[in-house]
């Protein structure tokens, strides 16, 4: 008998052995990685509710006497630059607008006020027409790491009397009353908690000039 026989016999068994247990190798390590995957699913997003409190002042400058000449604190540095470029006495508080409005979010205000210039067509009979917005108001961060409000289409609308001329009625004359609009319509970053000066405008004969001031910040939860 030839011992070599045997021995191949052997061999070959081992390596048949070894060839049928590859396959079951290679599926138990293509099993083992399907938990991993379903563990990578990408997470929900949180939704951003940080809410912004903004404050829009109207102040109206004039060479004319005032009652009172009380301003915001928070306003008193834009208001101490304004006495220093500006040909005007006093300055006076129509208005202070506080709003809060979302993160992304818009903002959009209508109302009707007492007038806002001393002329002849202030009484109560000629209230002003008035009209804010913003198309959209962001937190962001500028390239030197500050926090900003970014402001986009921010707009202020006033419809102000103003006298035109004058009719006679009997023994007395009547004045002509006729409303004159007046704006500003821009875009605007703004450093959070800090107020500034938006724009300025020229209103009625007597040469005043209506001046946006803005600030906005974060709102405290």
């Amino acid at each position: 008998m030839n011992p070599r026989k045997p021995l191949a016999r052997i061999l070959c068994a081992v390596l048949f052995a070894l060839s049928l247990g590859v396959p079951q190798v290679i599926a138990q390590s293509t099993t083992s990685t399907e938990p991993a995957t379903s563990s990578l699913a990408p997470q929900e997003k949180r939704a951003d509710e940080t809410n912004l409190d903004t404050q829009l002042y109207l102040l109206i400058a004039t060479n004319q006497d005032v009652d009172d000449t009380r301003l915001p604190a928070a306003i008193e540095p834009v208001v101490k630059q304004l006495r220093s470029s500006m040909p005007f006495k006093n300055f006076r508080l129509v208005t202070t607008l506080v709003n809060r409005v979302k993160n992304e979010g818009r903002l959009s205000l209508k109302w009707v006020g007492g007038p806002m210039i001393a002329s002849a067509a202030a009484n109560a009979n000629t209230p002003s027409f008035n009209e804010f917005r913003i198309n959209v108001v962001k937190l962001v961060t500028d390239t030197a790491g500050v926090p900003t409000v970014r402001m986009d289409g921010f707009a202020f609308g006033a419809r102000i009397p103003v006298v035109t001329g004058a009719v006679a009625s009997n023994t007395t004359t009547v004045p002509v009353t006729q409303y004159e609009q007046t704006g500003l319509n821009t875009d605007i970053s703004i450093r959070e908690g800090e107020a500034v000066v938006v724009g300025t405008l020229n209103v009625g004969p007597s040469g005043d000039a209506m001046i946006l001031v803005m600030s906005a910040r974060r709102a405290n939860k």
